[in-house]
């Protein structure tokens, strides 16, 4: 497979980039090589990587399993791909697989860093996985409890996952806040109830905050009840929020705690490998009603307007789907 064609799409200075020509390198025998179908835009952390955000300390934490380049730029970035094997080890040829891998069309990768799609899971949906195994991860660390009042403050892709995980917990009433109303319909589809901030339920036992916003940061510890736990989801990259630790912060004696996927959550992490995490949000996926998360597609050779369209912040949507030829 030496030398033959891949395109692939690299940020090649904060807020422009460009669709460039890739060689192949040759396949070793714990190879495969993989043809993509689709890859999902991971909306938070692609912008901020897209904008040129990723703080100077975070530089080498933040790279992706199969980056190239460097940040700020340039730099070819992504973890959302989703295709079928060419070639390779016999028992993946022909199969759909999930990858951590950039937005490029072909690709050689070990084996090893393949997961195969589950049955009743389409390739389309599975672009969901890596944002899928974040909530996951997220949960685990949150730990709900049976009947637990759980807030969740920002409708993105994460956000909304975990209300829906989190809306599988015996008896739990979960509300999905948010400032755009147009976010209700998604709720509505999960299952879940949908408020604005200033009408949500105060006091409640558990706050997920996945806005990654100053101003949902504040709405989280507002909401959360004598002794509860916020678990800070978002990424703000180079910026420094403030967050209101002063007033009824220390008299309710809040717990803010941090979550992030590179490590198994520590609940978990004794007998959970990250491939055995990833199997199970790719099993979770088999969910129809996931599909409302992708609120759109574009072809692969759009990819740098699209992405460029993203990082307004006034661009509505969920997960952008990629679909490639």
């Amino acid at each position: 497979m030496a030398g033959e064609d891949a395109r692939s799409f690299w940020v090649v200075e904060p807020r422009r980039g460009e669709i460039r020509a890739e060689t192949l390198r040759g396949a070793e025998p714990e190879d495969a090589v993989v043809r993509t179908l689709y890859s999902g835009i991971s909306r938070g952390t692609e912008t901020l990587v897209f904008t040129g955000a990723v703080p100077p300390s975070e530089r080498e934490r933040m790279r992706a399993p199969f980056q190239a380049g460097e940040f700020p730029a340039p730099v070819k970035y992504g973890y959302n791909n989703v295709g079928i094997v060419e070639s390779g080890p016999a028992a993946l040829v022909g199969r759909h697989v999930f990858c951590l891998y950039p937005h490029q069309t072909r690709y050689v990768v070990p084996a090893s860093a393949l997961h195969m799609l589950p049955a009743g899971v389409p390739p389309a949906r599975a672009v969901l996985a890596a944002n899928l195994e974040t909530a996951v991860n997220g949960l685990w660390d949150l730990g709900p409890r049976v009947g637990d009042r759980i807030a969740v403050i920002g409708a993105g892709t994460v956000g909304c996952l975990v209300a829906w995980l989190a809306a599988r917990t015996a008896g739990a009433e979960v509300e999905l806040v948010d400032v755009d109303p147009r976010k209700r319909a998604i709720a509505t589809e999960l299952g879940v109830a949908f408020a604005l901030p200033d009408d949500a339920a105060r006091d409640v036992d558990l706050v997920v905050h996945a806005s990654g916003t100053e101003a949902g940061l504040a709405v989280a510890l507002a909401l959360a009840g004598f002794e509860s736990t916020v678990l800070e989801l978002s990424w703000y990259g180079a910026r420094r929020p403030a967050v209101a630790l002063g007033e009824s912060f220390h008299s309710r004696r809040l717990t803010l705690k941090s979550s992030q996927v590179g490590s198994v959550a520590a609940p978990q992490r004794a007998r959970w490998s990250t491939a055995r995490r990833m199997q199970l949000a790719l099993r979770l996926l088999a969910e129809p009603r996931l599909d409302a998360l992708i609120s759109g597609e574009s072809a692969f050779e759009d990819l740098p307007r699209v992405l460029e369209r993203l990082a307004s912040p006034s661009e509505y949507g969920l997960c952008h789907r990629i679909r490639y030829s």
